[in-house]
């Protein structure tokens, strides 16, 4: 997931054909194995980050199947995982500012990737923190509107312990800080309401707006190839008018 349009680019990744589904559902993975290792359990009743992730990986239409064959894979002596989470951080053309969140087995080769990529297509990777304070990492739940009732909805979301509440034509927002996300998303669950993406996010403070359509067309070359690698578990960027580039 990246960013700001949230509608319209998770209807883009739900739409994903089977490999780019197939390569989400590989990076999922990776998080449960590290959710795993970090809070010591295979078992989501008991580990409150797996929990998270396989809310996650619900929302993402993970199938049931493949989130069983993925926690008995990391359980036990086969949760001996190496991945460690390193972020980087840079620009894009226009001054559009990228975080970068990865999971990898090998820096040197994921750090060598990230910087490439942000050379070729953007303007640099830069050190840690240059563009991190213009984010603010929250919880983030999307839900689709459908017959909801906006009031209703986000009365449940408020009293259940979130921070912000927003609604347009074709979905709410439910914004919490990341220690309340796993309290907000059980209990609004409990409530019966589904997400179409729950997980804890870089959102931006302020967007930049691209104008020139070159410039549209290297921040989505930049997007996809980051996407696109195998290291790189989550974009985040304060690119406005994403939408408007068809490209």
């Amino acid at each position: 997931m990246s960013g700001h349009s949230k509608w319209h680019n998770i209807a883009k990744r739900k739409g994903a054909n089977d490999a780019k589904k197939a390569k989400i559902f590989t990076k999922i993975g990776r998080e449960m194995a590290i959710a795993i290792k970090e809070g010591g359990s295979a078992n989501p009743d008991n580990n409150s980050r797996l929990r998270d992730v396989v809310a996650k990986a619900k929302a993402n239409n993970m199938p049931n199947d493949n989130i069983k064959r993925t926690l008995d894979k990391y359980s036990g002596a086969n949760g001996q995982v190496e991945y460690e989470a390193i972020t980087y951080e840079g620009y894009g053309v226009g001054g559009v500012a990228v975080i970068v969140e990865t999971l990898t087995d090998n820096r040197n080769r994921t750090a060598s990737d990230v910087r490439h990529l942000l050379d070729k297509y953007g303007t640099g990777m830069g050190a840690t923190g240059c563009v991190g304070w213009q984010f603010d990492r929250k919880g983030v739940m999307i839900i689709e509107r459908g017959e909801l009732d906006e009031d209703e909805t986000m009365m449940l979301a408020l009293d259940a312990g979130a921070e912000d509440f927003q609604a347009d034509e074709e979905s709410f927002e439910v914004y919490t800080t990341p220690e309340d996300f796993g309290t907000v998303r059980e209990a609004l669950e409990k409530a019966g309401l589904e997400f179409i993406e729950a997980e804890i996010e870089m959102v931006p403070q302020n967007y930049i707006t691209l104008e020139k359509e070159e410039d549209m067309a290297q921040m989505r070359k930049l997007l996809d190839n980051l996407e696109d690698n195998d290291d790189v578990q989550s974009v985040w960027h304060n690119w406005e008018n994403e939408d408007d580039y068809e490209g």
